[in-house]
């Protein structure tokens, strides 16, 4: 085979996975946004539903661990007591939920929106939370020991009640 041969073929290959990474890209972006009942019973038979609709939800001491949820809506839902550890819960809109007495440990919630949860006995320990928004939660006894806090907002809230053993804080700096 001859070396311009070779490259058209590459060309070729390369053009091939192209088209296809992109076929298999637009074959995700339209998957349907689940809502209400629907979003609700995909999620708790199959423990994953992204981009869903669940504000408002009633999931109190539901078992959603290592659950995949990123991009959802769970704002204003009760998932006290809950069950997610390990989860991936990227960019999910937790604001105003009820997450009280929940174990989130482990679980991924980069870029998260917390603001005005009860995190009251909420368990985020080695949990990463970079750029998480916090503004406004409430703490009371919660845990972060070795959590990724790192650019996370925590603006409004009262730190006191909280324990931050070996977290990484907003700033970077290790809490002791």
């Amino acid at each position: 085979m001859k070396l311009k041969d070779i490259k058209n073929h590459c060309y070729s290959v390369t053009i091939t996975i192209a088209i296809l990474l992109s076929m298999g890209t637009i074959a995700c972006q339209k998957e349907e946004t689940l809502s209400g009942q629907d979003a609700l019973q995909k999620l708790l038979q199959t423990k994953q539903c992204f981009n869903c609709d669940l504000s408002g939800m009633e999931l109190k001491d539901a078992d959603l661990k290592e659950a995949k949820l990123n991009d959802s809506n769970l704002s204003r839902a009760n998932l006290s007591g809950v069950d997610l550890q390990g989860a991936l819960l990227d960019s999910v809109d937790l604001s105003g939920a009820d997450l009280s007495d929940a174990n989130l440990s482990e679980a991924a919630l980069t870029e998260a929106n917390l603001s005005e949860a009860n995190l009251a006995s909420t368990d985020f320990s080695g949990a990463f939370l970079r750029s998480a928004n916090f503004q406004d939660a409430t703490f009371e006894n919660t845990q972060f020991r070795n959590a990724d806090l790192n650019t996370a907002n925590l603006a409004g809230v009262d730190l006191k009640s909280a324990n931050f053993q070996g977290a990484i804080l907003p700033d970077g700096t290790i809490q002791k």
